[in-house]
């Protein structure tokens, strides 16, 4: 490792962040993540080898929620901050709904870290929309990426479908299929996976075709024991003791606290069954169901509604009034104080989750001296493995839940042997400063082969660096219109003081520029081509081997050939369409498998690619770090062109991740529909009404894309 200074870069996207008071409940996105995120960026901002830690997140700014969320930056102290980027609309939204807004929030992020003084050794990203942000980053900046998932797609969707919620209800709602592929591809793309449990890697990573064991590492978080504590008796003139009694006939009997957002996969209404159904557990004790935060159920998100009225049904189906208390209002301060009331009662705190990734709430249950009846799921299984505290439960299974609750509520000796081994096993094994040991220690091999991100050396003199720049397909954009390109050629040629030209291509050099003679299109500024794997400077066409080599990073054309010899419906192309960077092939869709299907066949072979289908039959496998859009992204970086003076002109999905993010962008009106078809709602995106080059001039139009263009000053 460099003696240079550490700056970690954390990264989560969805959720409300910030450094006190944290919504904790409020909706499905506001769970214990938002809470972990915080709490690791003050750790490893405290340790004396780290100089800067900054937590990003996306900026809200919306009159519906706090507006903390709408401040840039705010001061964890200590050296680490809360970095809020812009993205997509002002207003609060979902996970679900921030898909596509998710390469603006990586082109602002990476254009805030340029401005800084010193640029992150190290990424780490959390949640799949984080990860997908991270893999973009860690391929521009060229530091490593460390991703924690929290929770896995594929997993989520056995539960689910287990439970007996329908597939397209699953899909839908969860946007299941793009978390999925998202995760696939910063497994690819992380250096390093961090979990909380030895069961996570084996038996949720394990479903993924990136599974690499041999990259993951399992740290479990920490907890703040100043907070988390057993109770001392001021809990029992608490504001929230007294609004659980207002629920309550025998207020005096042990509690079963719950206490989770209303998100179906928390599994609430399944526990009130249990309790329900068995009136020897309702004569033991009270439950305590906290299901985060309310005014109006009827204004809620469709699962929070959904799980709320199920719970209000079921009290009221096994007429549970006076024996569960659900308050519809709690603080974070209050989070404490609900464990020492329950502590103090000789209660149980019992998390029935579908799935359970860790469980921050257990361990503060742990820390609080309160016993824990959990999910035989994740982050449960080492928690009860290292503290001897509770029991572990068939979720799905009323009977099992029933008989593990009254186990530890009619035993007063193994409750306060539960109680002891919980607050020892926590200060033991969860700590926030144990968890930052252990941190360093995983990235040190990671820190130790950073090396600075690839620069070709500009041999264009200052004054000719441009104000703005347009890049272009080259196939479906500028050739099947003569009339259309002689016009556009000539609107370049009037703008070149202040304007770069670029051509992105997947061709090869050589037929790139033959094609371009023929048809009299001039040279440009940059040639990329081979689907983003090889990029040529004007005048003398000058190769960017800074860039070759970066790419170069674990590609393996031969294995790639290997392992796709066999399949039907796939023949490779002639040698004249392979370089050393792209493997082409033939492709007949009636025949072949899917694209999913041959990208799982790649990945479970270790191999580190982009897939790109073009018009249907065309097949080409590039390295993890290239394509077209990644190579624009790094060339306009190296001109200092903002990407918001970029218009990238495409018609193929090989085009796609040019126009996405903060680049402006134009799809012509001869695209190749299916494959373009997802950019329709993408914002930024013009859908040009005329084919070919009459589409680009089109959208320089309607962009008016020249009427601010300024030819930079040369230095004095």
């Amino acid at each position: 490792m460099t003696d240079d200074p550490l700056y970690i870069a954390l990264i989560s996207v969805h959720g409300l962040l910030r450094g006190q008071q944290l919504e904790l409940g409020r909706d499905a996105d506001t769970g214990g993540q938002t809470l972990y995120v915080v709490e690791l960026a003050r750790a490893l901002a405290a340790r004396p080898d780290v100089a800067r830690v900054d937590l990003f997140t996306r900026l809200v700014d919306d009159p519906a929620v706090s507006p903390d969320y709408a401040v840039p930056i705010e001061d964890l102290g200590a050296g680490a901050r809360i970095v809020r980027v812009p993205a997509g609309p002002a207003g609060y939204l979902p996970k679900e709904q921030l898909w596509d807004h998710l390469d603006a929030l990586a082109d602002n992020m990476l254009a805030f870290l340029r401005e800084q003084d010193l640029l992150p050794k190290l990424l780490h990203s959390h949640y799949a929309d984080a990860g997908y942000v991270g893999a973009r980053l860690t391929a521009q900046l060229g530091v490593p990426l460390v991703h924690t998932g929290h929770s896995l797609g594929r997993v989520k969707r056995q539960r689910l479908l287990a439970s007996g919620v329908k597939q397209e209800l699953i899909d839908t709602r969860y946007t299941m299929d793009r978390r999925i592929n998202a995760e696939e591809e910063v497994l690819a793309a992380a250096a390093l996976v961090i979990t909380s449990t030895t069961q996570e890697i084996e038996e949720q990573y394990g479903l993924y075709d990136h599974y690499q064991p041999e990259r993951m590492s399992v740290i479990p978080p920490g907890t703040d024991l100043e907070r988390f504590h057993p109770p001392t008796g001021a809990e029992q003139q608490s504001a929230i003791g007294r609004e659980l009694e207002r629920f309550l006939s025998e207020p005096r009997k042990p509690m079963i606290l719950a206490l989770s957002r209303p998100d179906e996969r928390k599994n609430i209404a399944t526990l009130i069954e249990a309790y329900g159904a068995s009136d020897e557990l309702q004569r033991a004790a009270n439950l305590v169901i906290v299901a985060g935060n309310r005014d109006d159920i009827r204004e809620l998100d469709a699962g929070a509604q959904q799980v709320l009225t199920d719970v209000l049904i079921l009290i009221d189906l096994y007429d549970l009034y006076g024996r569960v208390a659900y308050p519809k209002h709690h603080g974070a301060d209050d989070v404490p104080l609900l464990y020492q009331l329950t502590a103090a009662s000789h209660g149980v705190f019992v998390n029935p989750a579908l799935t359970e990734p860790f469980g921050l709430t257990l361990i503060e249950a742990a820390a609080s001296g309160l016993p824990i009846v959990a999910t035989e799921d994740g982050g449960p299984i080492d928690i009860v493995k290292h503290c001897r505290n509770g029991i572990l439960i068939d979720p799905l299974d009323t009977q099992d839940i029933t008989k593990a609750l009254l186990k530890v509520l009619s035993d007063r000796s193994r409750w306060r042997e539960f109680a002891r081994n919980g607050i020892a096993g926590v200060r033991e094994h969860y700590s926030w400063e144990a968890h930052a040991e252990s941190y360093m220690a995983a990235v040190a091999p990671l820190l130790a082969r950073v090396a600075p991100p690839p620069r070709h050396p500009m041999t264009r003199r200052p004054m000719l660096y441009h104000d703005r720049a347009i890049f272009t397909d080259l196939d479906q954009n500028l050739l099947g219109d003569p009339d259309s390109l002689a016009d556009f050629i000539r609107i370049i040629r009037e703008n070149r003081k202040c304007t770069s030209f670029g051509i992105a291509t997947g061709r090869r050099l050589d037929s790139a520029l033959a094609i371009m003679r023929r048809y009299g299109i001039p040279r440009p500024d940059v040639l990329i081509t081979g689907l983003g794997t090889e990029i040529y400077y004007a005048p003398q066409l000058t190769q960017d081997h800074a860039w070759s080599r970066y790419i170069d990073y674990l590609w393996h054309p031969r294995r790639v050939r290997d392992t796709l010899a066999d399949l039907p419906g796939i023949e490779r192309q002639p040698r004249t369409e392979q370089s050393r960077f792209k493997v082409s092939f033939y492709i007949d869709p009636n025949r072949a498998p899917g694209l999913d299907e041959i990208g799982s066949l790649l990945h479970q072979a270790d191999l580190h690619i982009n897939l790109n289908l073009s018009f249907g039959q065309f097949l080409d496998v590039v390295p993890a770090r290239a394509s077209k859009g990644l190579a624009l992204h790094y060339v306009v970086d190296q001109w200092g062109i903002p990407l918001e003076h970029c218009l990238a002109a495409g018609g193929s999905g090989a085009d796609e991740d040019m126009m996405r993010g903060n680049t402006l962008a134009v799809v012509v009106a001869n695209r190749h529909h299916e494959e373009l078809s997802q950019l329709t709602d993408t914002q930024g995106i013009y859908f040009a009404e005329a084919p070919y080059a009459a589409g680009i001039l089109e959208a320089i139009e309607h962009y008016r894309f020249f009427d601010a263009c300024q030819v930079p000053r040369a230095p004095d």
